[in-house]
């Protein structure tokens, strides 16, 4: 076989002898491949990496403040001081909405937040302190690589110093957002005050220097190419054969309603469905494809399992920062809900921590000790 002219085949030949995938062989999976050998594809290395499998936690999103100054197009979240709908925790009101949920059975708080203009990087270590402090037991993923740069602009400290600090306050990883579109000429007329990308990707690289995990996100379907998706993948796989410390990847489609961007159409459930395959065979050392049920809805989110994901996220109890753009889904749902969605989509449900250890598995109905 001529591996220099790209077809379906010849990918099935790369993967079926652990070749990796070029830019080239990406581009020709979004923009030629027909939907449902791509799908095959996807879904067998899937099936090897996870067999059957699928992935999710229980968790509470714990979102601080929608005051921010970067105020990016692609947001609805962010507002002004001054605006209607602004709000902002205290450490007090943070730890309180959080231990509210902790009897649910939470095993992860996962804290974000905006670029508040006045929190000093003091207020961040305080929120997480003493959230660790009450509950040891239960895991802290929290505060996107734009967000720990801004922290080291507000404090004058490194990065690394910055990480160490959140670290030793009980910080255990780190989410995946901030990360858009790995272009500086996207982010400079997008979000021209985050982190640039090699910014981003060094905060990651840091982090896995220092024994924190994180995820990694791509935000699809705004002003970028098919092109700069694909690179965008390639530059996380380069990161990831350097530190191995990204565990899950998630596709996060743009929502455009109330964003400086709603002229946009919504992406389709087909772009949807082909970024996650798409994702699931150019990202060979990631791990795990996550579906983001609140951006994607559950019933694709549910498809998407067919399509190379393995991991619903988590049932998150209140998300606030996708919603501000009218996603059209539930802000939380209930673990028996997650159980039931992954078994009818003919799959093992698994609930895991947050790094990826498996607390039970539901195959008969009834949880199994892992």
């Amino acid at each position: 076989m001529n591996m220099n002219a790209i077809s379906a085949d010849s990918i099935k030949e790369k993967l079926y002898h652990g070749i990796r995938l070029t830019k080239e062989d990406g581009l020709f999976l979004y923009k030629e491949c027909d939907f449902l050998d791509l799908a095959k594809m996807a879904k067998a290395q899937k099936k090897q990496l996870s067999g059957s499998e699928v992935y999710f936690n229980v968790n509470c999103h714990i979102n601080l403040s929608n005051i921010c100054v970067s105020r990016c197009k692609f947001c609805a979240f962010g507002r002004d001081k001054e605006d209607e709908g602004a709000y902002s925790m205290s450490p007090k009101e943070a730890f309180d909405y959080g231990s509210a949920h902790v009897d649910s059975g939470i095993t992860e708080f996962h804290v974000v937040s905006a670029m508040h203009p006045d929190r000093q990087f003091s207020y961040y270590v305080d929120v997480i302190s003493r959230l660790h402090a009450a509950y040891p037991h239960i895991h802290i993923q929290g505060f996107t690589a734009v967000e720990i740069y801004y922290f080291a602009q507000i404090s004058g400290l490194s990065v690394r110093r910055v990480l160490t600090e959140l670290k030793n306050a009980g910080l255990g990883s780190l989410p995946g957002g901030g990360a858009e579109i790995l272009d500086d000429g996207i982010r400079s007329g997008l979000c021209p005050h985050k982190a640039s990308s090699q910014e981003w990707l060094d905060i990651h690289g840091t982090a896995h220097e220092l024994g924190m995990k994180t995820n990694c996100t791509m935000l699809y379907g705004h002003v970028e190419t098919i092109e700069n998706r694909v690179e965008h993948m390639m530059l996380l796989r380069e990161l990831q054969d350097q530190t191995g410390g990204f565990q899950a990847f998630i596709p996060l489609p743009f929502l455009p309603e109330n964003t400086g961007l709603s002229h946009i159409n919504r992406t389709s459930s087909l772009d949807d469905l082909r970024t996650i395959a798409v994702s699931r065979l150019m990202l060979d050392n990631i791990e795990h494809i996550k579906a983001f049920w609140i951006m994607l809805t559950l019933p694709i989110a549910q498809i998407s399992l067919d399509f190379g994901a393995d991991d619903l996220d988590g049932t998150i109890v209140e998300e606030r920062i996708m919603h501000a753009a009218n996603a059209n889904t539930e802000t939380g749902i209930s673990k028996n809900h997650m159980i039931d969605l992954i078994k009818k989509s003919g799959y093992i449900p698994c609930e895991r921590d947050t790094v990826y250890n498996i607390l039970h598995r539901y195959s008969e109905g009834i949880a199994e000790e892992a």
